[in-house]
């Protein structure tokens, strides 16, 4: 599915966050088998996270096109793992925000069952072995996780590993791929404020989040969520959606100079 997205979103940015069914159809139909038509993928991409909505004259809609940037829902979210490669290593602990006008609205916070916890994730996290028996089972914990989610715009610190490994987890239990935006807060912070590191554990310190607890799956989220409040205050005046606020988070030196020039 992850193809899908991709098409689909640079399709939308083309067309001012529109498609006509016609465009829709003409870029689902290379993904579409004899069991699934294009309305069976439109149910799939909303069921997946993905952002999409149709209208009343019968037209597809990217919502993050239209929606405010400070009106957009974002799941900040941050795992702990066993180990560093979904193929051979599972999450064991989640923690989840769900974030709106700068304020926390709900949180997701689990530990996973999990047979096998080397001694040095234990050092990293303090998570001890006991602290897993009788937790959610992986597939639980990751349904929790896609219900809670929703179409948020899914937002981590160093986001592609949070992001990766949890798509093939979904995978893996037969949930599907994860269509929800995504939002880097390293990528942002770049891009925003000036740091000697943009590590996580760095800017704890350094914006007064002491009290935080450093590898701990929710801590680490209301952390990465401060991070990406200190970006927002600074975000230059062109940057108005959610969708702006994407692809700015993504954008080159030469891509943001272009953009102040063409909006002085």
């Amino acid at each position: 599915m992850q193809k899908v997205f991709e098409e689909l979103t640079t399709a939308f940015r083309k067309n001012e966050g529109i498609l006509t069914k016609e465009q829709y159809e003409r870029i689902v139909v290379k993904y579409t088998t004899l069991l699934e038509d294009s309305d069976t993928i439109f149910i799939l991409l909303q069921a997946s996270g993905y952002p999409i909505d149709e209208t009343e004259e019968g037209n597809y809609r990217l919502q993050t096109f239209f929606t405010p940037y400070r009106e957009q829902k974002y799941c900040v979210i941050d795992i702990e793992t066993n180990g560093s490669k979904p193929g051979t290593s599972q999450v064991i602990e989640l923690g989840a925000i769900m974030v709106l006008n700068g304020k926390v609205i709900d949180q997701y916070e689990t530990f996973v069952e999990c047979a096998y916890l080397p001694e040095y994730i234990t050092k990293i996290t303090g998570i001890e072995p006991e602290d897993l028996i009788g937790a959610p089972t992986r597939r639980e914990a990751l349904i929790g996780l896609r219900h809670f989610m929703g179409d948020a715009v899914f937002v981590a610190h160093n986001v592609d590993f949070d992001y990766s490994f949890l798509n093939a987890s979904f995978d893996r239990f037969g949930l599907g791929g994860i269509g929800n935006p995504k939002l880097c807060t390293i990528d942002l912070a770049r891009r925003t404020f000036e740091s000697e590191r943009y590590g996580l554990g760095y800017l704890i310190g350094t914006l007064g989040l002491e009290t935080a607890t450093h590898h701990r799956a929710l801590s680490d989220a209301v952390c990465a969520h401060k991070v990406m409040e200190k970006s927002l205050e600074t975000l230059p005046e062109y940057v108005k959606s959610t969708d702006d606020l994407l692809r700015f988070s993504v954008s080159s030196r030469k891509q943001r100079s272009q953009k102040k020039k063409e909006n002085i």
